[in-house]
């Protein structure tokens, strides 16, 4: 499982986790769903998809990347809209499946992120050890 080095473990002042830490050699990977994402869900919860696109966008761009070591559960939340599989086929149980930001989408979705003066988010130094 490729580790994203540089990436933040979770949002800052959180427990949003966005990196797991080790593969999971019993069970396989959390296989990536699409998850519903409802407009009564919790601001902290917007929080952390935002932040999880902005560390996505400072990181990737819009290359493909791996999927490594990124947060299966964080991932499905933007799963299907603004990240969508850069490979046909696919295969949404596999450490390394290759993703991309649908960029059309995510600027729709998280204008603040792509805005032209957005500001790169700064992520706590001790988390980019974690990736």
């Amino acid at each position: 499982m490729l580790k994203h080095r540089g990436f933040p473990g979770r949002l800052p002042g959180t427990d949003f986790q966005f990196v797991i830490r080790r593969a999971n050699h019993k069970d396989g990977p959390t296989k990536l769903i699409k998850r519903e994402r409802f407009k009564d869900r919790k601001t902290a919860d917007r929080k952390a998809d935002e932040g999880f696109m902005a560390a996505l966008w400072q990181q990737f761009g819009e290359e493909p990347f791996e999927r490594g070591n990124l947060d299966a559960g964080r991932l499905s939340w933007l799963f299907g809209r603004e990240v969508v599989p850069a490979t046909d086929p696919f295969d949404p149980e596999d450490y390394e499946a290759l993703l991309r930001i649908n960029l059309k989408v995510a600027q729709v979705s998280f204008p603040s992120v792509f805005a032209a003066d957005a500001e790169p988010m700064v992520w706590d130094d001790e988390d980019e050890d974690q990736a």
